[in-house]
């Protein structure tokens, strides 16, 4: 036997911070998260983005489930980094296939499926390595099994007979995973050892996400740089970017405050709601807007018809820049919700009035949109920083009575 397999798994200690290997590791996600882009923008269209949201959720499945692995054992020693380095080349290939999978010939569907179980059967035999002697945390383990094994039934239908079958099958497959985790954190929980690696995780996992909208400013440009609706173009986007890093940021603080403040299985449960399930509307409304500021500066490089501020966007457009952030910010929102428990007015309000906006954007030229979203996030903070002092999660931090 070769001495990677024998060798021993190192558990973290309450100080573990996030490894050097787990930023190599996301890696891969940065580069699946521009293909799930790539694919929306090809063929724009609304049954289009709830594709995408199917296969982003698949992603983020993947993502979530090897945070919590390196929050028991460090991802950068022995069995555990042999193991995530092939559970990152599965990712590899199935981030290639991705803008294929809905396309009628079976083989970039299964090959994205297969990658999947291989993800999902390295993280499950890990994780029961790195469980040890816990009888607590290897029962956690069985019955997540037992609830996977389950979801990879319709999922491995949906790749086969493809069409409408294999949305209605991968997305009944999607919420049997995601009921699974939820079911097994309730009966038995998932032990947090390290709550400082887990927010310092998923604040990279934000920023991963914010990112690629940065990269898609790029993508939709192409060679067209040096026009000035194109440079405006891109310093709203930066200044989107900016506005949202900073909203999540201050509500991280308040709402890592909290998770530290908790203790014992009520830390375990606010770990898998706040961050596991609480992320994944921030992640996705990202991606969402990634592809709405993508066809925007598509338009405004490509528009032969010589208008300064672009073509008016089409709905499927529209929604991916005003439905992305609404998104994102009620993830926002949600994730208060569940960790501190307490959101502020203009956290409620927020979404509902970018999703208010979304009419107004689909008739303004893309330009012209882009700006009005901008104006309404710069807005946003300057409200949040006027009505509180120390930012928007002050009041959520005195609410949590954390420090």
């Amino acid at each position: 036997m070769w001495p990677i397999f024998r060798s021993r798994v190192v558990v973290t200690t309450e100080t573990h911070r996030t490894t050097m290997h787990e930023i190599f590791f996301d890696l891969v996600f940065v580069f699946a998260l521009i293909r799930v882009t790539e694919y929306m923008s090809e063929r724009a269209s609304p049954l289009t983005l709830l594709r995408g949201l199917l296969v982003l959720l698949l992603l983020w499945i993947s993502w979530l489930i090897y945070s919590w692995l390196g929050n028991q054992a460090r991802a950068d020693v022995g069995l555990i980094q042999a193991g995530t380095t092939v559970a990152m080349a599965a990712v590899f290939l199935a981030a290639l296939v991705i803008p294929d999978v809905w396309d009628p010939s079976p083989g970039p569907r299964l090959v994205l499926v297969l990658s999947y179980m291989v993800v999902r059967v390295i993280h499950l035999t890990l994780y029961h390595r790195a469980a040890g002697q816990d009888r607590r945390l290897r029962r956690t383990i069985r019955i997540y099994t037992t609830t996977t094994g389950l979801s990879w039934i319709p999922l491995v239908l949906g790749a086969v007979f493809g069409g409408t079958a294999q949305f209605v099958l991968w997305s009944v497959a999607l919420v049997v995973d995601l009921c699974g985790g939820l079911i097994a954190s309730r009966i038995s929980g998932w032990p947090l050892r390290s709550p400082g690696h887990f927010t310092e995780r998923y604040g990279l996992v934000v920023i991963i996400a914010l990112g690629e909208t940065l990269i898609s400013v790029g993508s939709g440009v192409g060679a067209e740089v040096v026009r000035f609706p194109i440079l405006l173009a891109a310093s709203f986007t930066l200044v989107i970017i900016v506005c949202l890093f900073r909203l999540y940021m201050v509500s991280s603080a308040a709402a890592g405050a909290a998770l530290i403040a908790a203790a014992g299985p009520r830390q375990d449960r606010l770990a898998a709601d706040a961050y596991s399930l609480g992320h994944f509307p921030l992640v996705a409304g990202t991606i969402f807007l990634a592809f709405g500021v993508h066809e925007v500066l598509a338009s405004l490089a490509h528009d032969d018809r010589g208008t300064i501020a672009g073509a008016h966007l089409e709905w499927a457009s529209a929604a991916g820049l005003f439905g992305g952030v609404a998104l994102y910010l009620a993830g926002k929102a949600v994730f208060l919700g569940l960790s501190v428990r307490s959101v502020s007015l203009a956290d409620l309000l927020a979404p509902a009035v970018a999703l208010a906006l979304l009419p107004a954007g689909r008739l303004l030229p893309g330009l012209v949109a882009l700006g009005l979203l901008t104006a309404g996030l710069v807005v946003l903070v300057g409200y949040q920083r006027a009505v509180d002092s120390g930012g928007p999660g002050e009041t959520a931090r005195q609410a949590s009575g954390a420090p």
